[in-house]
């Protein structure tokens, strides 16, 4: 749990904190059902718990790259990679366009749905265009 200088409370997790109890183990098979265990090691996963967040057929391209790296108004670096979808990903907090890395979109934070450790942005447009723009070394790639 988190708060702002405003006093607005966020639920999520920072990576080196441990999860709530109660909480799914995160193992693959857990996040994506037992009937798609055989693409689990397709899969893009949450390096805190192992949930199944994407796939990389996701990926997509934004400003001409799926790749980008960003520091948010407080300093802190963030190398991350752009997901059409991310359905592992819940999201918590206000919809804001303050410090906004991309022109005409608003975000969220975005969180593994399992562990709930901070694990990128949902970016929304006025024209309804959405992506998640998720923190790469917080994820495990298929190999």
């Amino acid at each position: 749990m988190n708060t702002t200088d405003s006093g607005i409370l966020y639920w999520f997790r920072l990576p080196g904190d441990k999860p709530a109890p109660g909480l799914p183990g995160g193992r693959p098979e857990e996040a994506v059902g037992r009937d798609a265990v055989e693409r689990e090691e397709k899969l893009i996963l949450c390096r805190r718990c192992g949930h199944a967040l994407t796939h990389p057929d996701e990926r997509t391209e934004k400003e001409g790259t799926h790749r980008h790296t960003f520091a948010n108004p407080h300093g802190i670096v963030y190398d991350i990679g752009c997901f059409r979808r991310a359905d592992g990903c819940g999201t918590t907090g206000p919809v804001t366009g303050e410090f906004t890395w991309f022109k005409g979109y608003h975000w969220k934070v975005a969180v593994c749905r399992a562990c709930l450790v901070h694990i990128g942005w949902l970016f929304v447009s006025e024209g309804g265009d959405r992506f998640h723009g998720l923190i790469l070394d917080r994820l495990i790639f298929p190999t």
